[in-house]
């Protein structure tokens, strides 16, 4: 009984630290940091796209939003309403003072104040997200691939007659080096791979005892 119990808080220890691993992934930004979602009263502050510019948002980032449910809201809007602060046709409207907004796709999001007064007073923002950390998220949009390059001449060499060698392969030193096959993505989903492992281990454990 006793190694079932201790089989058992392994398997959810291990269950716990790979959503802890997960959740790391990603970042939750309060906007403005300590005076939070308001209309901006000291001009030599830094304006919220100010603020914005200093971060690095990714795809799974999430902005948190504070502010007196009564006197203020969050309004998430198109380009052209940005700018003019119309308040009056939203993408989406958050009231709860306490708005957690997650990025699920790259691009550029628009925010601003729900009281048009306020709007004017630069209580808006602009946030750049790049593309996800894992590459997974199919609505991330694919970056552009630069086109291979071209030949100097433009020519195809000629085979070589007969009788006469063809042109030894340029040597190791003009060769462009290979590129390194790790990156973070990679390391990340090896980590995920052996917990899963230790974890279906353990639960296979937890069964056999039973």
């Amino acid at each position: 009984m006793a190694n079932t119990m201790s089989s058992f808080y392994v398997l959810v220890a291990l269950f716990a630290l790979i959503s802890v691993m997960q959740r790391v992934s990603a970042a939750e930004f309060r906007v403005g940091g300590a005076k939070g979602w308001s209309a901006p009263t000291d001009s030599n502050a830094l304006t919220y796209n100010q603020w914005a510019e200093k971060h690095r948002f990714q795809v799974g980032d999430s902005l948190l939003f504070v502010y007196p449910p009564e006197r203020d809201s969050v309004l998430l809007v198109n380009k052209d309403d940005y700018t003019s602060c119309n308040t009056g046709s939203p993408i989406k409207s958050f009231t709860d003072g306490n708005t957690l907004f997650k990025f699920d796709h790259n691009g550029a999001y628009h925010f601003i104040s729900g009281i048009v007064d306020s709007c004017q007073k630069n209580e808006k923002m602009v946030v750049v997200v790049m593309a996800d950390r894992s590459n997974k998220n199919p609505n991330s949009t694919k970056p552009l691939e630069s086109p291979p390059p071209s030949s100097s001449t433009g020519t195809v060499p000629a085979p070589a007659p007969v009788g006469e060698s063809s042109p030894s392969p340029p040597s190791p030193s003009q060769s462009p080096a290979p590129s390194s096959p790790y990156s973070p993505s990679s390391a990340k989903s090896l980590i995920f791979s052996f917990f899963g492992v230790l974890g279906t281990f353990f639960g296979s454990s937890i069964l056999l005892l039973f």
